[in-house]
């Protein structure tokens, strides 16, 4: 019965974690927390130091292409290093400020409006072109919306790796997980 209450429990965790990831928020190391608790709990089967240190290397790569894909893409745009940084501070602060009263979603829309303006305003402190300043901030808002999106799929694919392993795990011991 116990066992049954852990692997509910630790599918609850990574799915906060999930809903967290896609809203902005660190879910990678709530996953990662979730992982190190049901271990604990267990004993550390069937989650242990490898199935953990693969979670962590998962959610340093997930924070690593968050970044480098919206500076990457605003790059394509032509950007400066300015309007880089412009649009991961104007991201931050979009979140924060800018959110619109929708929940879940609110805050992701306030990300990309930040990322925009911030992207697009330090540009145009760079080149005063308003045209390459607005071409720059959309490519910075399409750069935060992918690696986004990548950072979900990672934290998906986290998720899968630990359920399965913790499911595969109860049924080769022969008790059901659920």
């Amino acid at each position: 019965m116990w066992e049954v209450a852990a692997i509910i429990g630790l599918g609850l965790g990574c799915l906060v974690g999930l809903l967290l990831t896609a809203i902005r928020l660190p879910g990678t190391w709530l996953i990662i927390a979730a992982a190190v608790v049901h271990g604990w709990w267990t004993d550390w089967q069937p989650v242990d130091a490898v199935i953990i240190g693969i979670l962590v290397a998962a959610a340093i790569v997930a924070e690593v292409l968050e970044v480098i894909t919206s500076v990457l893409t605003a790059k394509k745009a032509g950007a400066s290093c300015r309007a880089g940084w412009g649009g991961l501070i104007g991201g931050i602060v979009g979140m924060i400020f800018l959110s619109v009263p929708v929940p879940v979603l609110g805050s992701v829309v306030g990300a990309l409006l930040g990322c925009f303006a911030g992207a697009a305003i330090a540009e145009l402190s760079v080149r005063k072109e308003f045209g390459q300043g607005a071409k720059v901030g959309v490519f910075a808002a399409l750069g935060f919306a992918l690696g986004a999106a990548l950072k979900v799929g990672i934290a998906l694919a986290m998720t899968g790796l630990l359920m399965a392993s913790v499911i595969l795990a109860a049924l080769r011991d022969g008790s059901p997980p659920v």
